[in-house]
Formats: structure tokens, sequence, C-alpha cells
């Protein structure tokens, strides 16, 4: 499944240097954000890297931090929560990432909470 995702073209995905820069913070500010559940990354690809949708304009998405929380609380892994945020979700019709971007945290958060 993970490598499915990451060849996922619209996955773009951000390196510790790229988010630096994309950011406009340095290592350590990006570092926190990480820590503190703001963003969420994998190492999958063998270099930990960040989706790239997980940014709008410069800035972590405002309510990922919140989703993040709600996933870890359920159980999941952070490779595990990244897929599921990547990819289509049957009851919303999307994936979540896409629904959290259009503003709709309340479904993806109600959602994500039946998932434990």
């Amino acid at each position: 499944m993970s490598e499915n995702v990451a060849a996922t073209p619209s996955a773009d995905w951000l390196t510790m240097p790229d988010l630096v820069e994309a950011l406009g913070e340095p290592l350590s500010r990006v570092r926190r954000l990480i820590d503190e559940h703001y963003l969420v990354g994998s190492r999958r690809t063998g270099v930990f890297a960040v989706p790239s949708v997980f940014l709008v304009d410069g800035r972590p998405l405002s309510s990922l931090r919140g989703t993040i929380i709600v996933l870890q609380d359920a159980g999941f892994s952070d490779d595990e929560l990244i897929d599921w945020l990547l990819e289509e979700e049957e009851t919303m019709g999307r994936a979540p990432i896409a629904a959290l971007r259009e503003g709709h945290k309340s479904e993806v958060r109600r959602i994500a909470r039946t998932l434990a």
C-alpha cells in the first residue's frame, strides 16, 4: 500500500531541505512543526519527507494538526495516517486531505474517530 501512495503523482514529497525552503523557516522550526504534529512525514522513500499537499500558501494546512492527533489517538502510525489522508475515502468520495483543503475538517475528523 505504501508504495502506491509514494508513486501517486498528486503526492509530491518534500524533504527537510524542501520544507525549510517552502516554509521559509529554519530547520529547527520545521522540526518543531513536525514534533508538535502540525506536519507529519515518512521515511518510506528512505529519506524523511512530507506530502506537499499538507502545505497551503507556505504554511502547514491549519486543520491538519487536529486531524493528525485524532488519527494517532485512533492508533494509526504516521505511515498509516498519511496513507489514509491521501487515499480516497469511500464514505466521502474523495481523499480526506482534499476534504480538509476544502474546509471540511468536521466531516474528516468525524470519520477518523470511527476508525479507532
